[in-house]
């Protein structure tokens, strides 16, 4: 092949492994487990004891034992590159499990960024038996400018009739290539936030199982550099390390200071926000204003400033910064630095541009959002939630959730904000917390307002209420209509009892939703107010539902073929039955049939 050169048979790795939960896409998580006390790594001339750590290799995730919940949805992760680059993927794959020694029993596709990469992976097929390791590499070129999502996802191999539907995936390596026609290397990419908008890039493929190796090059060779690691081997470690966390800072609500983040002086603060000039604020609320303010040299921030009468503003000012501190996720406001000096007590987080969602909806004269923006932003603000709910052992109850506090960024990607009235909870499974009741008029959980009864389903029911004020644009309580009117959950429950939802949706996005979209969402959110607890989905189902309503919203703007995909080429080095990426995609197995592209 022209312009193809050996792949280096050892690279050095610039990074450590890091554990893959925050880069996967929605509610699928998925299994991990180790390798079974009678299985042993055995590497082989082709891949040598250095390709990865043998953590890598004994450790897997993969999408659970339910073959019914496996068909329905990908194991996906979102990975954020810079566009303008040559990126290699390289998948390293090793069956740990006993249960696993045939051919055939577990056989499933790779999709990269909306296209079929593999439509059979069998790791016992090419790897020739449990506990040996292999990799598969591809190439692609992420196109556009600024910041892209490259999106990985498995999904089981119906057509071979395997013994399990299931995926594996033990690592996954990214090297940034120079861009093109260059020889240099690439600088490594920043930690970037998880983003929803996904660009459509262009890729090849290759495997790395012998001695001939090959990588399809571009104008030659390129010089590689490590910028993304992840393993499934580092999640128990990473786990203990959250818990830890998480117990030190419920139990120590008093410290002062926080290492995670940045500490500024009230005179820093006194000069970002021009000595809190009024014409500065953005906000107003119970805790104080919130200022915008510039650092650094010209970096826009949001600066929120207690106000010094308010006790109980105390106790929400070191809860939201323990939070903050020590919860990060990409659809979770970012802190960046906070103030203690001259009794003074003042959070600095990332400059949201477009406010919060509310300002979007009504009472505003801003655009108004598109239906699939819309649908795009409750996704978000589900995700931080499920984050919230189940990214500790210990788990967080919001409690103030309603569409002031989901705050929109630059590119409308939603960041639930305000984590004052938050509460961890003490049994992740079946916790609830008596305590005085605290959130917002009209978003309350009736059980937790009539029994004091605090639980993951009271963030559901305030989300339920999100839910109907995004869909009707109209307050959540209205003095000024009719009775049956005043609770737009009341009025927009009876509506959809009636069978006439339609007639008190937004106006400017009415003509948009498809009707299978709107049942969806309607069923969702009725089942999210349910007025009990039991009664209500988990945050993880509220996920999956906007998901499919997503997809079946754009169900009619989905790529059916690879035409939109420029392919560079595919370097097969071994199995002679392996197709090469555009044969693949011929057959029609497209990546979009599953899972949405969130294009705007």
């Amino acid at each position: 092949m022209s312009g193809a050169k050996p792949f280096p048979r050892k690279m050095t790795r610039a990074s450590s492994w890091d554990d893959d939960s925050p880069y996967i896409y929605g509610a699928g998580y998925g299994v991990t487990y180790s390798k079974d006390p009678n299985v042993t790594i055995m590497y082989t001339p082709a891949v040598l004891n250095y390709t990865a750590p043998l953590d890598v290799y004994t450790t897997a995730r993969s999408m659970g034992p339910d073959p019914q919940l496996n068909l329905n949805y990908n194991l996906t992760w979102i990975l954020p590159v810079d566009a303008g680059f040559v990126y290699l993927l390289r998948f390293h794959f090793c069956e740990i499990q006993s249960i696993f020694t045939l051919e055939n029993q577990r056989t499933f596709y790779i999709y990269i960024n909306n296209q079929t990469a593999c439509d059979a992976m069998d790791v016992i097929f090419w790897s020739g038996g449990i506990g040996r390791p292999i990799y598969k590499d591809y190439v692609m070129v992420a196109s556009g400018s600024g910041q892209v999502d490259m999106w990985i996802a498995l999904h089981p191999y119906i057509s071979s009739r395997s013994q399990y539907y299931d995926a594996i995936l033990n690592g996954l390596e990214v090297f940034k290539l120079q861009g093109h026609g260059s020889n240099n290397l690439a600088e490594l990419n920043p930690p970037i936030p998880q983003k929803p908008d996904v660009d459509r890039n262009r890729l090849s493929s290759g495997v790395g199982k012998s001695k001939g190796d090959i990588l399809a090059a571009i104008g030659g060779g390129f010089a590689l550099m490590l910028i993304v690691l992840f393993s499934m081997c580092v999640i128990c470690r990473r786990k203990k390390v959250v818990k830890i966390s998480c117990k030190t800072s419920y139990a120590h609500r008093n410290r002062p200071t926080c290492d995670l983040v940045h500490h500024f002086s009230f005179e820093e603060i006194q000069l970002a926000t021009k000595d809190f000039d009024e014409a500065h604020i953005i906000g107003r609320g119970g805790f104080g204003n919130v200022y915008s303010g510039e650092i650094d040299g010209g970096t826009k921030v949001a600066i929120k400033r207690l106000n010094q009468e308010s006790q109980q503003g105390i106790h929400e000012f070191q809860t939201e910064l323990e939070m903050l501190c020590h919860f990060r996720h990409g659809h979770l406001v970012s802190l960046i630095g906070y103030c203690r000096d001259k009794n003074e007590m003042i959070l600095v987080y990332d400059y949201m541009p477009h406010g919060t969602l509310r300002e979007h909806l009504y009472g505003t004269r801003n655009p108004s959002l598109s239906w699939k923006q819309r649908l795009n932003i409750c996704i978000g603000a589900a995700r931080g939630l499920h984050y919230l709910h189940t990214g500790t052992e210990q788990g967080i109850i919001h409690r103030d959730v309603k569409t002031t506090n989901i705050l929109l960024d630059d590119r409308l990607m939603a960041k639930v904000s305000d984590f004052g009235l938050s509460r961890a909870c003490t049994d992740i499974d079946n916790a609830h917390v008596s305590t005085a009741v605290k959130g917002s008029f009209g978003y309350f959980d009736p059980e937790y307002f009539l029994l004091r009864r605090l639980t993951k389903k009271s963030d559901v029911y305030s989300f339920g209420v999100v839910l109907l004020e995004i869909l009707c644009a109209r307050p959540v309580i209205n003095t000024e209509l009719p009775d049956e009117q005043v609770s737009l959950r009341d009025w927009a429950l009876s509506c959809q009892e009636k069978g006439v939802l339609e007639k008190i949706i937004d106006p400017c996005v009415k003509e948009e939703i498809t009707p299978k979209c709107l049942r969806i969402f309607a069923e969702l959110a009725e089942k999210c107010v349910a007025h009990r607890s039991i009664d209500r989905p988990s945050m993880g189902d509220v996920l999956q539902n906007l998901e499919v309503a997503l997809r079946v919203q754009d169900s009619n703007n989905y790529a059916r073929g690879p035409s939109s995909l420029q392919i560079i080429s595919l370097v097969n080095s071994y199995k002679s039955s392996t197709h090469s990426i555009t044969d693949i995609a011929a057959q029609g197995d497209i990546f979009s049939d599953i899972l949405h592209s969130e294009d705007n």
